[in-house]
């Protein structure tokens, strides 16, 4: 194992008490600013609790509900907290991540399918306000080609999908996607692998068509 020089060491301590320093005037004047705010609205003010909407990081794919805070925070509150793994995707969208990638083998196209992907990952858009609106979105799975380019997006309908706001969510999402030239299809409950191997060969069909014509 190489020594490390006595040189490396105090560059090593100087590197890391500068970070420490920095998280630490962050957190102080963001205390600060805190008390001058609440100094201005008078005695009486009493900080509001904001509970986190259970439902928001689902709908937001980043937990929108909570309120900034600094990186010093953020890390104090993940060392704190206990986390635990769950599977990326339910039961039934496994089958169907499975049958794509089945259908995609057997016609011998160089496509892969991803799982829950953020349409902000895929599409671009020059009106910040469009983009905003599906930046946080996600489909189930997504076919790109071996050069990454987003070929379909596959949503899976369950029993429950169309409960609240998912239909006009799935709207939005459809809209941006065939915009960009990104096919959408749906998956059923009672769907049959075949019925989505008939539409990846469509697809496939519908790209050799494509390349020919260019």
């Amino acid at each position: 194992m190489p020594e490390v020089s006595a040189f490396e060491v105090m560059i090593f301590l100087l590197v890391t008490g500068a970070m420490l320093l920095g998280a630490r005037a962050e957190r102080w004047r963001a205390r600060s600013a805190a008390k001058v705010w609440r100094k201005k609205r008078g005695a009486s003010w009493r900080p509001r609790v904001v509970r986190p909407d259970p439902g928001a990081q689902h709908r937001t794919g980043g937990g929108g509900a909570l309120p900034a805070f600094d990186s010093a925070e953020q890390l104090r509150c993940v060392m704190s907290a206990r986390f635990a793994k769950q599977p990326l995707l339910s039961a039934s969208e496994r089958r169907v991540f499975f049958a794509a990638e089945r259908a995609i083998a057997e016609a011998g196209l160089d496509w892969r399918v991803m799982a829950q992907v953020n349409l902000g990952e895929i599409l671009r858009c020059a009106d910040e306000r469009a983009f905003a609106a599906i930046n946080s979105k996600r489909v189930d799975m997504l076919i790109v080609t071996g050069g990454g380019m987003p070929v379909a997006a596959i949503e899976y309908q369950g029993s429950g999908h169309h409960q609240g706001t998912a239909a006009a969510r799935d709207a939005i999402k459809k809209e941006a996607l065939r915009k960009a030239g990104v096919a959408w299809i749906e998956i059923n409950a009672g769907d049959r692998s075949a019925d989505l191997e008939r539409e990846i060969a469509r697809l496939a069909a519908g790209g050799e068509r494509q390349a020919v014509a260019g």
